[in-house]
């Protein structure tokens, strides 16, 4: 498999001359000087800058290094500073080279035009820089308790346009870079092993974790444990919704492959998922793992589809553990306000004013920093926090209706065109099946949206992001061809 993907993405090396080879030669020499000197730091930007060389030969091998690294890029098993130097780091140094060697290739070739598609571009991009710009010049009014208690890493306008706007497009970047690639290649499922590859990383992060933690799962399923997972780098509810876009995109491959050996690796995969998914204790992921599996035996409906579902549910019922029942059953019988965690009267209702200070086109990106309710306390019963929970009265708040509007009318349609490439035949099975799990992830994450996560580019999304990448590639080359 490996073997064909070097043939498909690395043309480029065998044409390589002596004295490029030279050049890389003169490069591993300075490497090796400078990490003797700077350590392990120095060690990371070397090779950094070595994988940046073989970029500029043939830029999809950029992406594929890509797809390997971005969903793990926030965890703290990644570095996020090299040299003391905050944003100087493997991914964002791999980020830069990639675009730069895609926009040469660009240029020689013509096909620029098509690097940004006209949907992303006005119903996407276009609000969610627009309420940066607006929140750019409101950083002042931050409630101060979001420095002191270090909710936030910026306090000026360079820092805030970094964070909350610069950061995210990055995800937006990507899919941008893997389009490209693949209206490039001729074997799209080629880029589905780096993909299964990183999700076998960010799977294994929390298992391992846990395992060598010795915590136990009643402890864990707890509402005090929490942040349990957050040192490494991402709340447990984020993880969670990671995992369902991963088990989505893995459970249709696997329902669409034909290989034996293929169907085998992916039932190996999505059992570690479901695993990583357990230990997170997310309920927003446990309602967007049921609708991923709703969606599977309504989309392909069968008897056979029916019993195998009703068999697997019966054993999961008795195997899995019974902490896992008592966390989905949190706050049942108290009221919607003990379920949701006490977000209806600590966030929503203290929050639902403040839309109609400017309902139109909202408050500008993080808008629930320089709200009413987090600068006045809003009462002992208001919980500090950064996001609303809640990812359509985030995007109310920040970019108004026009903004939501928006950024509804843009998901409708990849949802489109995930659902119109799972249907085309000219597509092998499992890229049909592929296609199909990322408009049932898309579909999940929108309802579990409603009680958490965000509409705006979150690193969480990276497997769908890299399903929106796929999908404009495969559009790109079949309108050139």
């Amino acid at each position: 498999m490996f073997a064909a993907l070097e043939r498909s993405l690395l043309p480029g090396l065998t044409a390589c001359r002596t004295p490029v080879l030279a050049g890389m030669a003169l490069l591993g020499l300075l490497s090796g000087l400078v990490v003797a000197v700077a350590g392990v730091n120095a060690l990371y930007l070397c090779v950094s800058l070595i994988a940046c060389a073989f970029v500029l030969l043939d830029f999809r091998i950029g992406v594929v290094l890509l797809i390997l690294l971005m969903p793990v890029s926030t965890s703290t098993v990644f570095p996020h500073a090299m040299l003391g130097i905050t944003g100087l780091n493997p991914l964002n140094l791999l980020l830069i080279g990639t675009l730069g060697s895609c926009l040469l290739h660009g240029l020689s070739d013509g096909s620029l035009r098509d690097f940004l598609p006209h949907p992303l571009l006005w119903l996407y991009l276009v609000p969610i820089v627009a309420a940066g710009v607006i929140g750019a010049q409101r950083v002042g009014e931050i409630a101060p308790a979001f420095l002191v208690y270090g909710l936030i890493d910026f306090d000026s306008t360079g820092g805030y346009l970094r964070d909350m706007l610069v950061k995210p497009l990055g995800m937006v970047l990507f899919a941008a870079l893997v389009a490209a690639a693949v209206s490039r290649s001729a074997a799209t499922e080629k880029f589905l092993i780096p993909a299964l590859i990183s999700i076998w990383t960010v799977g294994l992060i929390v298992v391992v974790f846990v395992a060598r933690s010795g915590i136990a799962l009643a402890q864990l399923a707890g509402s005090e444990a929490r942040e349990f997972l957050s040192v490494l780098g991402m709340h447990a509810n984020d993880l969670g919704r990671m995992y369902v876009i991963a088990y989505a995109l893995l459970l249709f491959t696997w329902a669409g492959s034909q290989r034996a050996g293929a169907r085998l690796l992916l039932v190996a995969t999505m059992g570690l998922v479901v695993a990583a998914l357990v230990l997170t204790f997310s309920r927003g992921a446990f309602a967007g793992f049921l609708v991923v599996n709703a969606l599977f035996v309504l989309w392909r409906r069968s008897a056979k589809t029916l019993l195998a579902f009703a068999l697997v549910a019966a054993v999961a019922l008795f195997a899995l553990p019974a902490a896992v029942f008592e966390r989905a059953a949190v706050g049942t019988g108290e009221g919607l306000n003990a379920i949701s965690a006490g977000r209806v009267n600590g966030l929503w209702l203290p929050l639902v004013p403040e839309v109609a200070r400017s309902p139109v086109y909202g408050s500008g990106l993080g808008s629930i920093m320089w709200s009413a309710p987090m600068r006045t306390g809003g009462g002992a019963s208001v919980l500090l926090a950064t996001h609303p929970h809640s990812a359509y009265l985030q995007a109310l708040l920040d970019m108004g209706v026009a903004g939501l509007a928006l950024l509804c009318a843009y998901f409708v349609h990849v949802w489109r065109r995930f659902r119109t490439l799972s249907r085309d035949a000219e597509l092998p099975p499992a890229l049909r099946g592929y296609f199909q799990g990322a408009a049932a992830a898309l579909l999940s994450i929108l309802v579990s949206s409603a009680t958490d996560g965000s509409l705006t580019p979150r690193p969480e999304q990276a497997l769908l992001w890299l399903a929106i990448g796929m999908m404009y590639g495969v559009l790109h080359r079949r309108r050139a061809r």
